[in-house]
């Protein structure tokens, strides 16, 4: 490994052996919580060689960045996960893990310093290989059935005003018609379209199953913060379509 680190930005080596070649070239990049009470406890695991876990950068709560594995490597952080027909999302990706504990552990909002530091690498990553706003991805778009990180206290509408990824603003949540697990039909059926143009791995049943259900958790984790319940209600497939319509503006 290189004794510099990759971004121009003020960062430490801490170098994990969990990565491999990538099949790839970079288009993505996934942020993530560590999920682990502690810092320490999260870098240690992501550099332990039995744990077959890492990504290539970690960002503490005072705004430190590590950088543990090359971006030219695959690192190992996306897991299972599906993309717009993609499925090898480490060959693709780079991964940053900010230090919270999670929802697991007492989840809280990301200082001010870590959030600064994430815009600033963000940017400086997607600016070097070119990564475009539809490509900057919460672990829980690309996994919904499985995670959650990086949450809905982190503040995805100061990144995408830093110019690094995409939000639109929230439809306020109000009454009205909604959706939820065991509804079907075809609006169920036009819901799920949606969901999968948003990029989730989405069979267009009619049925408002448990795979639904965790499309619209993470959606709304991610674009509609304010009430995370996994119902389809109007506020949330409003804020969808608007989202939908923003992103051929940007290509």
């Amino acid at each position: 490994m290189s004794v510099r680190t990759d971004t121009g930005l003020s960062a430490r080596l801490r170098p994990s052996p969990n990565h491999n070649e990538r099949q790839g070239e970079v288009r993505l990049l996934v942020l993530h919580y560590t999920g682990m009470a502690s810092g320490d406890e999260a870098v240690r695991r992501l550099c332990d060689p039995t744990a077959e876990v890492s990504a290539h950068y970690v960002v503490e709560e005072d705004g430190s960045i590590l950088q543990l594995v090359p971006e030219s490597r695959r690192a190992w952080h996306a897991g299972k996960s599906f993309w717009k027909g993609e499925r090898d999302i480490n060959s693709s990706s780079i991964g940053i893990e900010m230090v919270n504990p999670g929802h697991e552990h007492g989840y809280r909002p990301y200082p001010e310093a870590q959030v600064a530091a994430v815009i600033d690498l963000s940017a400086d990553i997607c600016a070097r290989h070119g990564i475009p706003a539809t490509g900057v991805l919460a672990h829980s778009d690309i996994a919904p059935e499985r995670k959650e990180d990086p949450g809905e206290l982190f503040p995805w509408d100061r990144l995408a005003a830093a110019g690094v990824g995409l939000h639109v603003a929230a439809e306020p949540v109000s009454g009205g018609r909604f959706f939820q697990e065991g509804d079907t039909g075809q609006p169920v059926e036009a819901l799920q379209s949606m969901l999968a143009l948003y990029g989730f791995e989405m069979p267009i049943s009619g049925t408002f199953d448990a795979r639904t259900r965790l499309a619209v958790a993470a959606f709304q984790r991610r674009h509609r913060r304010a009430r995370v319940d996994g119902i389809a209600d109007m506020s949330t497939i409003t804020t969808l379509h608007r989202f939908l319509q923003e992103v051929p503006k940007l290509g």
